[in-house]
């Protein structure tokens, strides 16, 4: 599926998006699309602007220029309705501290109307063994546990989760990819932003992006036949020589 085919079907549409703070290119004639039953992975070293397309995506923030679309939607001026069907998990994870991570979800759970099981959700993603411990006693990865969590409870169509596994041990990470291979495959697209050796076990449709624009995109196989030698080293380490 080329790419023009592929924005027709696509339940996340970038077109030419810019974005700027101040005298600092954020995103830069960004374009770039996820479809429906995938993971959509975008790869890239910190400041190259996925943080940023994930929050205008998310409806957190809002382009200069260019069109935007979620499930059909400006995420901008999107309504309570849209804003039900679309998860979101960030960097920073927005948990409020004194909260105990089961009566969080439990409360976030009573805004949908068909949520994810609590007890499914919590046995899937080691949320039980801590659920009384208030957020701000948790370790970085058991954080990261509850964020996920809150991003899926409602069952969105689409979900952006902003490097979901950071601070997780291995086999934990292994348990995620799960979780949210599963997800994906139910219908939902699922964007990720992540590093290139998660893309590896987990995209259908990878987007690098470097200095705010896409400078590869494709299956896993269609970006590493494409990409030069240093492509390759700047895809893994982030660092363009």
């Amino acid at each position: 599926m080329n790419p023009t085919e592929r924005a027709l079907h696509a339940a996340v549409v970038f077109e030419g998006v810019d974005q700027r703070f101040g005298a600092v290119e954020a995103l830069r004639d960004l374009s770039w699309s996820a479809s429906h039953a995938q993971i959509t992975c975008i790869l890239g070293p910190n400041g190259a602007g996925k943080s940023s397309a994930i929050d205008i995506a998310a409806g957190l923030a809002r382009s200069h220029s260019g069109r935007v679309s979620v499930l059909g939607t400006d995420p901008w001026q999107a309504d309570a309705k849209h804003r039900a069907n679309v998860g979101v998990m960030l960097q920073d994870g927005g948990l409020p501290h004194a909260v105990k991570p089961l009566a969080l979800l439990k409360h976030l759970s009573k805004f949908y109307v068909e949520p994810w099981s609590l007890t499914e959700l919590a046995a899937e993603l080691g949320v039980e063994s801590f659920r009384d411990t208030p957020i701000r006693r948790l370790s970085g990865g058991q954080r990261q546990r509850v964020a996920l969590a809150a991003a899926l409870i409602g069952r969105p169509s689409v979900a952006f989760l902003d490097e979901p596994t950071a601070g997780l041990d291995p086999h934990s990470r292994r348990e995620v990819h799960e979780l949210i291979r599963s997800y994906a495959d139910q219908g939902p697209a699922v964007v990720l932003s992540t590093l290139f050796e998660e893309a590896e076990r987990l995209a259908d449709h990878i987007v690098v992006v470097a200095r705010g624009h896409v400078v590869a995109q494709g299956s896993l196989d269609e970006v590493r036949a494409g990409a030069s030698l240093e492509d390759r080293f700047f895809m893994l380490t982030g660092d363009k020589r």
